[in-house]
């Protein structure tokens, strides 16, 4: 049955537009104001940020709680991991967010801390008539055929092995790709580099020269391409496929198992996370974890700030914001299907990473 429109698909179309309106703020905002066009600031009762599209859904629920709570507005603008770290850099913004951590060495050259807000799952979402949600089966090798251009129709032998039982038509197949710099894209493919490399060889990067398919902006503008054309193949955060309705497909893991993409399998691959060691860089690539009922494509999300802050007070409004996320946002965030930061990973953001926070030397978190 065909959905109407449902708030979520029109929230979907208000963050394509954000979007834009975020591009004017990187170029319209002054080189370390940390203001945005309209001279919304932390200190003014708003927190500006712009980043990765993947936690899009659960930042914006987290900034309408915490205001009603706080008096604290959040004005966090989905451009994409790519476009966040450039207006962090640039200190445009009070934060940046990036589902592609930045490694030491970044951080220290641009003067960034950065930590995890959350987990999720990056999945396949499918729009082939006849095979409903979860019913296709996937690997990692035949995937990275796909959107390599060597698998170009539904009903490949490759495919047709895997699924024994599912009618599959010979409709051609249309990938579909960001075509922004994407942590989503990261995820995705650091996954195929990771599982099967032999195959995929465009590299794993915010941006690589995809072989073939046409792109979109933001997991919002995938979710629609995927939407509009028949026969369509992409990868999208998880909340974007459950909140809309999309197909997704199941996926074989490292363990050789099928596993369909929920809370509990992305909560499987952060369970081995060892963010301790990643300290002071929180640096982790979580794809391709053993266990049986591991989602593969998981990833988390990173905030990133300016270690050196010119402004106490904005400062300290920031991080209470994401300190009143990390222990009252758990349940906004399992409705979402993101996973939690576990409390003791947090108390090590705070201990660790926020320490480093300072205004003229003095910390900003005591």
């Amino acid at each position: 049955m065909k959905k109407s429109a449902s708030p979520w698909r029109l929230l979907l179309v208000a963050a394509t537009a954000l979007a834009l309106v975020a591009m004017a703020l990187a170029v319209a905002a002054c080189g370390g104001s940390s203001t945005s066009e309209d001279g919304d600031t932390a200190a003014s009762g708003t927190i500006v940020g712009a980043g990765a599209s993947f936690p899009y859904p659960l930042y914006s629920k987290w900034g309408e709680e915490h205001n009603a709570t706080a008096g604290v507005k959040l004005n966090y603008q989905s451009i994409g991991s790519g476009g966040g770290i450039s207006a962090i850099k640039a200190n445009t913004v009070d934060f940046g967010a990036s589902d592609a951590p930045l490694e030491q060495a970044e951080l220290d050259e641009s003067g960034l801390a950065q930590y995890p807000m959350c987990v999720g799952g990056v999945v396949p979402v499918i729009n082939l008539e006849g095979v409903a949600a979860d019913e296709m089966r996937l690997d990692a090798e035949t995937l990275a055929h796909i959107f390599n251009g060597d698998i170009t129709v539904w009903n490949d032998k490759a495919i047709a092995d895997l699924n024994p039982g599912v009618k599959l038509s010979d409709a051609k197949i249309s990938v579909v790709h960001r075509s922004d710099s994407s942590g989503t894209t990261w995820i995705f493919t650091n996954y195929l580099t990771a599982a099967a490399g032999d195959v995929w060889t465009a590299g794993a990067d915010k941006e690589v020269a995809w072989p073939t398919g046409v792109g979109g902006k933001g997991n919002e503008g995938v979710a629609a391409s995927v939407q509009q054309l028949s026969g369509a193949i992409g990868y999208v955060e998880y909340a974007y496929a459950a909140e809309t309705g999309m197909a997704t497909t199941q996926m074989m893991n490292k363990d050789g198992e099928y596993v369909k993409p929920t809370l509990a399998s992305f909560q499987s691959a952060a369970a081995e996370a060892d963010w301790e060691a990643s300290l002071p860089s929180m640096f982790l690539i979580l794809v391709d974890q053993p266990g049986k009922e591991t989602w593969p494509i998981a990833g988390a999300s990173f905030i990133l700030i300016q270690k050196d802050q010119a402004d106490a007070d904005r400062a300290l409004t920031m991080l209470e914001f994401f300190n009143w996320a990390y222990e009252n946002g758990a349940t906004s965030a399992e409705a979402l299907n993101y996973v939690p930061i576990p409390a003791n990973v947090y108390e090590l953001v705070k201990s660790d990473v926020w320490s480093m926070i300072t205004v003229s030397g003095t910390p900003v978190w005591q």
